[in-house]
This record gives structure tokens, C-alpha cells and sequence, in this order.
């Protein structure tokens, strides 16, 4: 039997992360598992994940790049992505070696952006691409279209385009729909746009999606994938949004409604419901 390779994913620079993460390497190390850090390229069949939804997301994209499952501890605030809280380490890690637990796959977005100076550079997201405004004190001039049609353009501090997985965070907070993660689709939402049609869209999951920096632009825009990774688009530059054809595939330990996750991440109140006490 071939050895198993996992890596333990930590926030670098937080003495907690440090410490768990230290804890979970001896556990697995004393079943027998080898365990690497994050700087590794070696083979792997499981990225553990410690600290809150923005490392996971970090590390969701060494793993998209093998292929394998990411599960989460909880060491930030809301900690959306993650599987387990840090009093339950030891369950997980117990379950890891286990080989005990599920994987949820998650639609993911491909972006590229076309310059008029005919370089092209692409990303990958699994939350959302951000088209955002380099200028704070002016708004972007943007337009868009979907498979071919031109659809609307506005001035706007940027764009969001999320996925399922992505809409309960950016863009939930600029007032986006929450999509059930087991829905494919792509969810645009403008940010602070001037116009009249400046609603969220929610796009089927075979659609192009067209984002063109008005050639007017004063500055340049960036995008940014996942609010890590980041693309120049200077004015006249196209932006193609698309489904990718990787997954994110996150290890799921309890399998509860998408709904129950809600309520319990978001701290909503549901007492009224059925009566419930």
C-alpha cells in the first residue's frame, strides 16, 4: 500500500494556526500519514485547513489544481467553508484518517482578460471575480453582455460575479441573492452602479458572461479572483466569464441542508418557526 500524503494548510502569521496546526500533524503522524506543509507541490489526498474562509480559499486553489478535497477548521469569524470548529480537531482528524467523510463539489469560474494590447491572462475562482475600479474617486465605465448580446453598461465602482458558493459573501454584502450551492449558475451584481438597471442577474450555468472596460475608462480596473489573485484591465480590455470545468471539492463530515448551514453560520432567528423552542 502506498503511503498517504495530506497537507496541513495554516494562516502563517497566527500563533494559533501555528499551534493547531502542530497538534493535527501529530495525529496524523502517529496514524502512519505524512503530512506536508503548504509550500509543498508533492502528490497529496487531502488539504486540511486551518483558519477562517479566506485561507481556505487560498488553499482551495493548490487543491483545484490536484484535484483533491479541502476540509476546514474554523479559526476566523463566520468560517462559511469550514467543516469543523477547533473543539472538534481531534473528531476530524479521527475521520480523516478514517477516510470518513464525503466530498461536496462545488462549481467553480474561469476568467480571462483580453487587453488591447493582445496580451491574455486567465484565473481561476471558486467564491467570485471582482471588476473593480483602481480610481476611488471615480466610478468604472463598464459594460456588459451575455452570449454575444450586448446587455447594459453603467458607471459603477466594479462587478461581482460570483458562484453558488460565493454569493453568501461579497456578493451577499452589496445585497446579492443567496443561491442554494447545488443550483449551477453564475450571479453578476453590481457594485454602487449609477443606472436604472442596476439589479443582480442570476445566469445559467452554459452562459458567457462579457465584461468590457469602456475604451473612456481613465484608469485602469483590476480583477481579482477569490480577493487574492489579481489581473490588470486597462480601458478597452474584455473580461470573459465562464463555468469552469474544475470543481471545488470540499470534505464534508455531516451532511445537513444547505439551510441548516445558513442558519447556523449566519446566526439567523428561526424560533418562531413550527414553534420550534
Amino acid at each position: 500500500m502506498s503511503e498517504r500524503t495530506i497537507m496541513v494548510f495554516n494562516h502563517r502569521h497566527r500563533q494559533e494556526a501555528i499551534e493547531t496546526a502542530n497538534k493535527v500533524k501529530a495525529i496524523l503522524g502517529g496514524a502512519g500519514i505524512r503530512v506536508v506543509d503548504r509550500d509543498s507541490d508533492e502528490p497529496i489526498e487531502l488539504v486540511i485547513v486551518l483558519g477562517g474562509d479566506g485561507t481556505i480559499l487560498e488553499a482551495a486553489n493548490i487543491a483545484q489544481r490536484q484535484q483533491v478535497p479541502v476540509v476546514g477548521v474554523n479559526l476566523g469569524h463566520v468560517g462559511f467553508l469550514a467543516e469543523a470548529e477547533q473543539e472538534n480537531l481531534e473528531d476530524l482528524c479521527k475521520r480523516v484518517i478514517n477516510g470518513d467523510y464525503e466530498v461536496d463539489r462545488r462549481m467553480c469560474i474561469d476568467v480571462e482578460v483580453r487587453r488591447p494590447s493582445g496580451t491574455v491572462e486567465s484565473e481561476w475562482a471558486a467564491n467570485d471575480i471582482a471588476v473593480l475600479s483602481t480610481d476611488r474617486g471615480h466610478p468604472a465605465l463598464l459594460a456588459f453582455g451575455v452570449d454575444g448580446e450586448a446587455v447594459s453598461e453603467y458607471g459603477a465602482d466594479g462587478l461581482i460575479v460570483s458562484t453558488p458558493t460565493g454569493s453568501t459573501a461579497y456578493n451577499f454584502s452589496v445585497g446579492g441573492p443567496v443561491v442554494w450551492p447545488d443550483v449551477k449558475a453564475l450571479v453578476l451584481s453590481p457594485l454602487a452602479a449609477h443606472g436604472l438597471f442596476t439589479r443582480s442577474l442570476v445566469l445559467g450555468p452554459s452562459s458567457v458572461l462579457e465584461i468590457q472596460v469602456l475604451p473612456n475608462q481613465v484608469q485602469d480596473c483590476e480583477v481579482w479572483a477569490d480577493g487574492r489573485r489579481v489581473l490588470k484591465a486597462p480601458p478597452g480590455s474584455s473580461i470573459r466569464v465562464t463555468k469552469s470545468e474544475s470543481d471545488m471539492q470540499l470534505a464534508r463530515l455531516i451532511s445537513q441542508p444547505f439551510s441548516a448551514r445558513l442558519v447556523k453560520k449566519f446566526d439567523l432567528p428561526v424560533e418562531g418557526w413550527r414553534r420550534r423552542k
